[in-house]
């Protein structure tokens, strides 16, 4: 990987690219930590140090995604999750609304419609989801109720405060179109994809804030068996993420006017975690839902229902919160890999070039063993993904107490890095390639 940059550095193209990306990322953490008007600065801070010493919050995972710019109701405070959110969701709508999949089947065009589609989907759930924090961070929710008294996020002025409320509303908003621009620049003009560089910027934004707290707390041995622990985990993520499944593929030869065509051979690759990350942060976002709502319904005298939902699905270290992620995990992996992976058309489009797997008749034969292979392999990238992404919740029980909760070293996160990483070192390898022919005069 760092001979990959160095190489990188000294031709001067990709060395504009790596610099670009780098003064955006810079931009990115500048605006991240800007607080938006109308908020304390000095107060967020009180309640940040409240509710890390103990307050259950549960705005974990998206503050992590933020950068911790969330609690800070900063301009970037919502960062990449309604743009990740909007994307999902055109992704499951593309399957359901034919108009979408027409889209999807036109190429460039078509994508770059759905595109437009996301943004506009992305600008209205972060009108929604800035309207809800900032309702939260007035009332104190947002840290788990651990503000001390007296304190006020959002403190009153001459001015209204619905007109307060109004331009923290816009100004998250409008950081959120921001942070949409940014990606974008990256994926043009520097390297990577703009949108996963981002996550990657926000995630390792916490590392050295959450590793020193553990070493604080609970001292240099056990911030050394954290690291050991973390080296082993990247190691199977990077393992597991680089398996695959080929499935060799034999294109028959074919005479196209005097030229013949085929009689290639290649394979289809079937990676074991074919899903990603996208099952994990289904799974977090249906969980934080019973949560969310008993946010804003918490009242002196709560129900039975509400007593059992604090109980077990708010608190990460409870038995029964880690069992239904771990279930939800695999089931939306299986619905993901299901909607994303059809092998229906892939055998069809074999079929029309010539295409066959070797054993296997063309058509819904070969659709009937992709579909059975594409099943097998599927159960131990859910089963790898479950467990990487409970592990954080383990991290909770051992390291005792719950104000780890935004554990940055395992789960969604070490995914999140991992495959970032691998994807952009990839690309500048590539890159290197197209530059370098010494292979071919040797």
């Amino acid at each position: 990987m760092l001979s990959a940059f160095l190489s990188a550095f000294r031709t001067p193209d990709l060395r504009k690219k790596l610099l670009f990306t780098a003064a955006i990322i810079a931009l990115y953490r500048l605006g991240a930590t800007i607080p938006s008007p109308g908020v304390s600065y000095g107060n967020v801070q009180q309640c940040i140090k409240a509710a890390s010493a103990g307050s259950n919050g549960i705005f974990s995972l998206l503050n992590l995604f933020s950068g911790g710019a969330l609690l800070s109701l900063s301009v970037f405070a919502l960062g990449i999750m309604p743009y990740i959110t909007a994307s999902i969701i055109l992704q499951l709508l593309t399957v359901v609304i034919p108009r979408l999949e027409q889209l999807r089947k036109e190429g460039q065009s078509g994508q770059a419609k759905i595109t437009q589609y996301t943004r506009y989907l992305t600008l209205g759930l972060a009108v929604l989801q800035s309207s809800a924090f900032v309702a939260l961070g007035k009332s104190g929710q947002l840290f788990g109720g651990a503000c001390p008294a007296g304190v006020e996020i959002i403190p009153a002025t001459k001015i209204p405060a619905w007109l307060t409320l109004v331009a923290l509303v816009v100004t998250m908003t409008a950081g959120t179109g921001v942070i949409m621009w940014l990606g974008e620049l990256i994926t043009d003009r520097g390297v990577g994809n703009g949108m996963s560089v981002l996550i990657f910027t926000s995630i390792a934004a916490r590392l050295p804030s959450e590793g020193w707290q553990i070493y604080k707390q609970k001292g240099a041995y056990w911030f050394a068996g954290v690291l050991v622990l973390v080296v082993a985990i990247i190691a199977a993520v990077v393992y597991i993420e680089q398996a695959q499944r080929r499935i060799p593929v034999q294109y028959a030869k074919r005479m196209v006017g005097r030229r013949m065509y085929g009689g290639t051979s290649t394979y289809i690759p079937l990676k074991v975690n074919q899903a990603g990350v996208i099952p994990v942060i289904f799974g977090s976002s249906l969980l934080y839902l019973p949560q969310l709502a008993l946010q804003f319904t918490k009242s002196d005298n709560p129900g039975n229902v509400w007593l059992w939902v604090d109980r077990h699905l708010a608190n990460p270290s409870n038995w029964v919160y880690i069992a239904t992620y771990f279930v939800l995990i695999i089931f939306f992996t299986y619905f993901y890999v299901s909607i994303t992976f059809n092998p229906t058309e892939v055998a069809d489009n074999m079929k029309k070039y010539g295409g066959f797997v070797q054993g296997i008749r063309p058509g819904k034969p070969t659709a009937d063993y992709l579909d059975f292979i594409l099943t097998r392999i599927t159960l131990p990238g859910a089963l790898y993904l479950g467990i990487i992404a409970v592990l954080p919740n383990f991290f909770f029980m051992w390291l005792g107490g719950t104000s780890y909760q935004n554990f940055p070293f395992g789960g969604t996160a070490v995914l999140i890095m991992v495959g970032v990483g691998l994807e952009t070192v990839k690309q500048i390898e590539s890159q290197l390639m197209q530059r370098n022919y010494e292979g071919f005069l040797r």
